[in-house]
């Protein structure tokens, strides 16, 4: 009945609030794409006005430019604008106060958007300290009620797997035994939460030496980004093939949950020298615990570098929740089971 009543409202353009973006570059286009989702709340986005002089009725993002900084009064005016949302990038200070003063003279509400939001980590949270306003930028991704609740249900679920697939792990063990010397357990050094470091566990699917031959494999992309794993990895043995077809080399990282170093859903664990390479934004992914399985590994998996897609763990870390976890276990299974960019 709710969303009848504002259905209603908005056709006939009633209780709306008309808002103008002042700022056509990329911080307004994103706050226009932010606030696309939010249209049920009863925004009207009327346009932009631009720094520079893009001619009048240039559509950015379905929204006209309506004119040009200098003329932000006379627009507020023509269009009864009532909120009025400033993103301008690297903009004189005395003239944006000026500006702001300009538009005080209106009935309009006025709000900025801080000119370092590219800064922001995710869910980056305002605050107002001894009167002055400030933002963390390093705010915890998830709360501690989340926190508890992640790690409740990774304890029970993987006690349960564990009980349920141990013959499954000791036929593994025997299989890699009987195919190659070495180990059967893998260990290999990986940035868990905050970058921390610790001993990832596999079951072993290369030869003994395969650490070693590392060089042999590395492939760089056209635009010179490495590129470490591939199809037909020579290093590959032939259990070891199986094993990550049906992505049975990850069932240790169970033992991985339960000491806490990782969760069952998370961005993938990167090794310590790709996150060398990183750049400064990429390492926003280390703010919560690394997974088993991630919205990576179900959208593409190794058909799409961990490295390269690091926008994957961004999205499932803006947008985390226990519902978000549940859809990629059950993706996971599905995407296990076809064998689809496991190599």
């Amino acid at each position: 009945m709710l969303r009848a009543f504002f259905r209603f409202r908005r056709s006939h353009h009633q209780g709306m609030t008309r808002v103008l973006i002042i700022g056509a570059d990329s911080l307004g286009r994103e706050v226009a794409q932010a606030l696309e989702g939010y249209r049920y709340m009863d925004l009207e986005m009327v346009g932009f006005l631009a720094e520079d002089s893009q001619p009048q009725g240039t559509m950015i993002e379905g929204l006209p430019v309506l004119g040009t900084l200098d003329q932000a009064c006379q627009v507020v005016e023509d269009h009864n604008i009532e909120e009025v949302i400033i993103a301008l990038r690297n903009y004189e200070r005395k003239h944006l106060a000026n500006l702001i003063a300009e538009l005080q003279k209106y009935p309009v509400r006025v709000k900025v958007v801080p000119d370092f939001f590219d800064l922001a980590f995710p869910k980056a949270r305002v605050s107002i300290f001894a009167g002055i306003p400030m933002i963390g930028l390093r705010e915890p991704a998830i709360d501690d009620f989340q926190r508890f609740v992640k790690r409740l249900f990774d304890l029970i679920v993987t006690t349960i797997v564990l009980l349920l697939i141990w013959p499954l792990l000791l036929l593994i063990v025997v299989l890699i035994k009987l195919d190659s010397p070495g180990p059967v357990i893998f260990k290999q050094l990986r940035a868990g939460e905050n970058g921390k470091l610790f001993w990832m566990y596999k079951f072993r699917s290369m030869v003994a030496d395969a650490e070693e031959r590392r060089d042999e494999v590395i492939r760089l992309t056209e635009d010179g980004k490495i590129l470490h794993k591939i199809r037909d990895d020579p290093r590959v043995t032939r259990v070891g093939r199986w094993l990550r077809r049906m992505s049975l080399d990850e069932l240790p990282q169970f033992f991985n949950v339960l000491k806490g170093e990782m969760s069952l859903v998370g961005p993938r664990p990167e090794m310590p020298w790709l996150v060398e390479q990183y750049e400064p934004w990429q390492r926003k992914r280390f703010a919560v615990p690394p997974g088993m399985t991630s919205w990576w590994a179900v959208s593409g998996r190794s058909d799409k570098p961990l490295h390269l897609h690091i926008e994957d763990d961004l999205y499932y870390i803006q947008n985390y929740s226990l519902l978000l976890d549940l859809q990629i276990l059950w993706k996971t299974i599905g995407a296990v089971l076809k064998g689809k960019g496991a190599f």
